[in-house]
């Protein structure tokens, strides 16, 4: 998920509590185009996001094997939400600052202290709200079509990865495998990641992209949706 600015000002993002010394014209001053920054900050929060989200995706697993769950298996469960929702989140957030960074626009991730409690609680349920946090991006006269290219970026970076995580599944000899079950939850969480952020609701990355062009949505969102109905209602 990303928050952009599409008015002609710079939308200026306050720091969040607890404050952190940032160097002068660090925080919300435009960057060279292609030059990527992390600050320590961003660093801390995309770690406990991960972290949550791990744990979150772990409880869920659990209630859904309810009855047949030993807690042996958990050590082995959060190991492979942390590798999957890892791969799946980070890299999600990443493309969105990394493609923001190229056009030139100042991009952070921030943890959403609120998204984190949603995640777990809803964990318990089987459905998880996975919005941890954001990345935030602040440039002048950001364009409706650079802020659906770095929206889009996210979704679609999911989906490379759950294709990555596929050879896994398929050539698997073993389906109770480690390795065949780390490709199914690998496939299957970074599908359900691409399609809730494509869902055209703000502030999601599909809103802005629906608004770009509703037809690139289209063509996003309705393969997901079946593949996602195919996944985990077939």
């Amino acid at each position: 998920m990303c928050k952009g600015d599409l008015s002609q000002k710079r939308t200026v993002v306050a720091p969040p509590t607890p404050t952190v010394t940032w160097p002068e014209q660090g925080y919300n001053a435009p960057r060279q185009r292609g030059v990527t920054i992390f600050s320590g900050i961003e660093v801390r929060d995309i770690l406990i996001a991960w972290l949550a989200l791990g744990v979150a995706f772990t409880i869920a697993i659990s209630q859904r094997s309810f009855g047949s769950f030993a807690f042996a298996d958990l050590g082995a469960v959060l190991l492979t939400s942390l590798v999957t929702v890892g791969s799946g989140f980070v890299l999600h957030e990443l493309s969105h600052k990394f493609t923001a960074e190229r056009y030139g626009y100042w991009a952070e991730f921030r943890v959403w202290p609120l998204g984190l409690v949603l995640a777990l609680v809803t964990s318990f349920i089987g459905f998880i709200f996975a919005a941890p946090g954001a990345t935030y991006i602040s440039g002048m006269n950001i364009s409706q079509a650079e802020n659906g290219k770095i929206s889009l970026a996210g979704p679609l970076t999911n989906i490379a990865v759950a294709v990555a995580f596929l050879p896994l599944v398929l050539f698997g000899v073993n389906s109770n495998s480690f390795w065949v079950q780390l490709g199914s939850e690998g496939v299957s969480i970074n599908i359900f990641l691409a399609l809730f952020n494509m869902l055209p609701v703000p502030p999601l990355d599909g809103s802005k992209v629906f608004s770009w062009s509703k037809a690139r949505w289209a063509l996003v969102f309705v393969p997901l949706a079946v593949l996602f109905v195919y996944l985990f209602l077939g």
